[in-house]
């Protein structure tokens, strides 16, 4: 079994659209990013790379290439996942955290729940979404910015 961690933050900007897990959240404002600035899965992508020593989404999607503007996340995290299986290791479950000042995020749980276990293959059981404020401190806190942090754990198949 190996472990794989994942971070990622972006700034918010008014105008863009605010997604988390593959999921559009109804808001005021999104977060800045090169793609469609998904931290979520940004993190979610990095865990996957980090958990068979890939390196982390720069290197496999930078930002200064413009075949990624605007692109949606879920191509990552597939790729990551691709590359993790190709090694040998399955998914066995994620874990992950959002911190967001606002809005609150607790009516889309489940959809973003459900989205990120679709995207995986996994089911929903074996994927963990939860919410955190930055309690006002920090730029997160000052509504700035967003972060996410994942863990995933990987098993070698068997046979």
């Amino acid at each position: 079994m190996r472990i794989g961690q994942g971070w990622d933050n972006h700034r918010i900007k008014a105008g863009r659209p605010l997604i988390l897990g593959g999921v559009a959240i109804p808001c005021d404002f999104g977060l800045d990013g090169h793609s469609d600035a998904d931290i979520l899965l940004h993190a979610i992508t990095d865990a996957l790379l980090g958990s068979v020593a890939l390196g982390d989404i720069g290197m496999h999607f930078p930002d200064t290439d413009p075949q990624w503007r605007g692109a949606a996340s879920t191509q990552f995290v597939q790729h990551a996942q691709s590359l993790v299986e190709q090694r040998g290791y399955t998914i066995v479950n994620v874990d992950c955290t959002v911190v967001l000042e606002r809005p609150k995020l607790k009516d889309y749980r489940t959809a973003i729940r459900e989205n990120v276990a679709r995207i995986l293959g996994l089911p929903a059981v074996d994927v963990n979404v939860k919410f955190k404020t930055s309690e006002r401190v920090g730029p997160v806190g000052e509504g700035l910015s967003a972060e996410a942090q994942a863990v995933v754990l990987v098993q070698l198949r068997q046979g």
